[in-house]
């Protein structure tokens, strides 16, 4: 699939990935990374929900710093640098890309006008700060970091939006998700699911196999817990109240 070129807000070009339905049309989707960038895990991510009917594209949020990162999650090295980006980011104009690559998508001539959004880890937050900011018409986040710091803006929300918490991920403990549960289990717009190790764990999940990729490395206790939420959750936003024909003002 062609790397595209997305103008941002302050006059910059963010470089992304656009996948495409192979019906030639579709509801939009912005995938939103891990730490490790644009890599072939958020590409096959990208692929997948091209390939069940989404147009899908994943921009290059740490192009300021570093245009096209590729790193994984087995190295100690590639770790250190990922959080290197991490730490290097600025948040705001991260979740103003986002903002800008779901505009090129309700642009986009394959794109039926709807756009929503999706994010892993880093982009679990930024997913949840789209959807309080720039009115997506649904977002779903699976083990997003630092969300408890961020609750102020959940009165904002008002797109579906349903974050998906690994139970044992340790960068968000049982304190931060005890405070996203007292903070949004009452907000009308909200679903959170917690669920651990196991496939089965995910309420909304009908088992769409192991093709998405899981974040695990022997190095990592947690990892496979997030993995978890990522292989067995990613169905969820074509199986819950963000399917489109359920998205806002539809």
């Amino acid at each position: 699939m062609p790397m595209v070129t997305v103008h941002t807000p302050d006059g910059g070009a963010c470089a992304a990935y656009l996948a495409l339905p192979a019906s030639g049309t579709g509801p939009g989707i912005v995938v939103m990374q891990e730490i490790f960038g644009v890599n072939q895990v958020m590409r096959d991510i990208t692929d997948w929900y091209a390939a069940r009917g989404f147009v899908a594209i994943c921009p290059d949020l740490f192009w300021r710093q570093e245009p096209g990162v590729q790193l994984t999650d087995q190295t100690e090295a590639e770790w250190q640098r990922a959080l290197q980006l991490y730490q290097g980011l600025d948040e705001a104009t991260a979740v103003a890309d986002t903002a800008a690559a779901m505009a090129f998508l309700r642009a986009h001539p394959a794109c039926t006008g709807k756009a929503g959004g999706v994010g892993f880890c880093l982009g679990g937050k930024l997913v949840y700060l789209l959807a309080a900011r720039h009115d997506p018409d649904c977002a779903v986040g699976y083990y997003g970091v630092g969300i408890d710091n961020a609750l102020t803006e959940a009165a904002n929300i008002r797109c579906p939006l349903m974050l998906h918490i690994a139970v044992q991920d340790q960068f968000c403990p049982p304190a931060a998700q005890a405070q996203l549960h007292q903070a949004l289990d009452g907000h009308p717009r909200v679903t959170l699911h917690d669920y651990g190790s196991r496939a089965g764990d995910c309420p909304l999940c009908t088992g769409i196999g192991g093709t998405v990729g899981r974040t695990y490395t022997a190095r990592v206790r947690h990892a496979e817990h997030r993995g978890d939420a990522r292989d067995h959750g990613a169905g969820c936003l074509c199986q819950s109240h963000s399917r489109p024909d359920r998205w806002r003002g539809a």
